[in-house]
């Protein structure tokens, strides 16, 4: 009778032998721990799939800490506990998801209230306990067929080699035949397509974009660049934006045609020539007459930010010239993965070919020189400004928005920040050279410093997960999240070991979803950033307020026309 026991229960015992009493802990909380607060507010699917990955995670790690356990002969629990510690383990696990979905709205809503969303009555807990299911055992899946081919290499390798060095020497070679695969032969060919379908779309000329009739502007009459060969942004850069008249009705009869110069990735074969030929430009057009020039680097696309620019030439009544030069078709995130030096190499060769010039002309009369950047653009700036070869001829400012987190010149502003001040606002000396805004505009700390010959000013949302992104954030809390927190950073939102680094990396790639939040700036807190960076002649709060409200009117009129 005792024999038909054990027979009857045998199929029971093998497959909990693939279940982790450890890694079902771990999967459990970790999916609950998932659906708690974070910088972005995020849909049931995101969420699902989120939890789903985080929890396949968790899992693993309790099957390597079982691993270990046994791999260092610690005593384990007889076999005829293991079946029943097996099962109170997964019920434990799916008592943890069931507490993590009942809670799932309420902590959404902590996120959606500090980003001013409407709250959500229902966090629809089925639809993400379905998704991340699936997730869940797609990874398990994977994870399995890894330890799988694991195990013939190991006993393979045991044929000639000592047991512990088989194991070392097989999970290196399995390893670097994933690698091989994936990057080899996968990524490229995912890179090979991204790359042939981004440039297809970059060449597409928008019906109602029409060619500029202004001798002005790039691609216009007399322009030295084609109009075809500008791109999808770039055409729309040069073409779009306020005219004139539209300045003239805040800035009064005196205002400029704003100068916009835009040279494509197609208009020249080297960031050298593309370089060149955006200076040769910007002296046809006369840009070293205005009183204002700003050398701007667009985002990986070839993206420039409209809040930004157009609101610079409000503030300055059009007498600005600003220059772009496109360095990929892809976007930020796949352009830093297949070609980081291009960005790079195309901000430093911008700037040094207009620099140059700039400085061998009369200081009393060539305009005031500043760079800007947005994301990409504001990491492949910072990168290649030149700031210790500036003492003789200093450049008169640079605005850097949504600096990310691997911007190695941003880092040293927020990790050599003075002690009392936070990690998402940081004070950076005595801050004649350097300063840090949010949503709030400037830190009052500065309000009676002055000024050095150069304003440095970054723009950084403290709900920007760009900014704040961090894999150290998978084992300790990240400073950001000390007391005080930013405005827009919820005081529900918690750490938890290896779960906040993975919602830091989905909030990343959700980060345009909510405007004034996140990644997507608003052309509002662009003014406030502007002013301190350029000190328009006239500025006054009153001024800032009225400009504010031309912009707040223009985007409900945008949202509207997208209803």
């Amino acid at each position: 009778m005792a024999v038909d026991e054990r027979e009857r229960r045998a199929p029971l015992r093998r497959v909990l032998r693939l279940i982790h009493p450890v890694g079902f802990l771990l999967a459990g909380l970790a999916f609950a721990a998932a659906l708690t607060p974070s910088l972005l507010p995020r849909d049931p699917l995101i969420q699902g799939v989120l939890a789903g990955v985080v929890a396949a995670v968790g899992y693993e790690i309790g099957g390597f800490l079982d691993w270990l356990w046994r791999f260092t002969q610690l005593p384990r629990p007889p076999e005829r506990w293991q079946v029943a510690l097996g099962l109170i383990a997964a019920g434990a696990g799916l008592g943890m998801v069931a507490l993590g979905l009942s809670q799932a709205a309420d902590w959404q809503n902590a996120t959606r209230a500090v980003a001013g969303l409407e709250l959500v009555a229902s966090s629809f807990p089925m639809t993400i306990a379905s998704v991340g299911g699936a997730v869940f055992v797609l990874l398990w899946i994977l994870f399995r067929l890894f330890a799988f081919a694991l195990d013939r290499i190991n006993a393979q390798l045991d044929r000639v080699l000592p047991p512990r060095i088989a194991r070392v020497v097989g999970l290196g070679a399995l390893l670097w035949i994933v690698w091989a695969l994936g990057d080899g032969l996968l990524l490229q060919w995912v890179f090979r397509v991204a790359d042939a379908s981004f440039e297809a779309a970059d060449s597409f000329i928008e019906p109602d974009i029409a060619q500029p009739t202004s001798p002005l502007k790039s691609g216009g009459p007399g322009s030295l660049i084609d109009w075809q060969e500008m791109g999808r942004w770039g055409r729309f850069f040069a073409a779009r934006g306020p005219t004139r008249e539209d300045i003239a009705a805040f800035a009064g009869p005196d205002a400029m045609e704003p100068l916009r110069v835009y040279v494509g990735r197609r208009s020249a074969d080297t960031a050298e020539a593309r370089a060149d030929l955006a200076l040769r430009e910007l002296i046809r057009v006369g840009a070293f007459e205005r009183k204002a020039l700003i050398v701007a680097v667009p985002v990986g696309t070839g993206w420039m930010d409209p809040g930004a620019h157009d609101t610079i030439e409000y503030m300055l009544g059009g007498d600005v010239a600003t220059v772009g030069v496109q360095y990929s078709y892809l976007t930020s995130v796949l352009s830093l993965l297949q070609h980081p030096e291009y960005g790079v190499e195309q901000a430093a060769a911008q700037f040094e070919a207009i620099y140059n010039y700039w400085t061998r002309l009369p200081r009393a009369t060539r305009p005031k020189l500043y760079v800007f950047g947005l994301s990409q653009g504001a990491f492949n700036s910072q990168a290649t400004l030149p700031l210790l070869d500036l003492f003789a001829d200093p450049i008169d400012g640079a605005l850097w928005t949504g600096s990310p987190f691997f911007s190695s010149f941003w880092a040293m502003v927020r990790d050599g920040r003075t002690p009392d001040s936070p990690a998402w606002r940081p004070r950076f000396g005595n801050g004649s050279l350097a300063r840090v805004m949010n949503q709030q505009g400037a830190d009052p700390d500065y309000a009676d410093v002055p000024w050095g010959p150069t304003r440095l000013v970054f723009l950084n949302y403290g709900s920007d997960p760009i900014v704040a992104f961090t894999s150290a954030a998978g084992v300790h809390p990240p400073a950001w999240l000390k007391p005080p927190r930013a405005p827009d950073v919820s005081p529900a939102l918690r750490w938890y070991p290896v779960v906040t680094m993975f919602q830091l990396a989905l909030d990343s790639a959700i980060s345009l979803e909510v405007p004034r939040h996140g990644h997507n700036y608003a052309a509002e807190d662009y003014i406030d950033a502007w002013a301190e960076t350029a000190a328009p002649e006239g500025w006054t709060p009153v001024r800032a307020a009225t400009l504010k409200a031309i912009f707040k009117r223009a985007a409900a009129g945008q949202i509207e026309e997208e209803k």
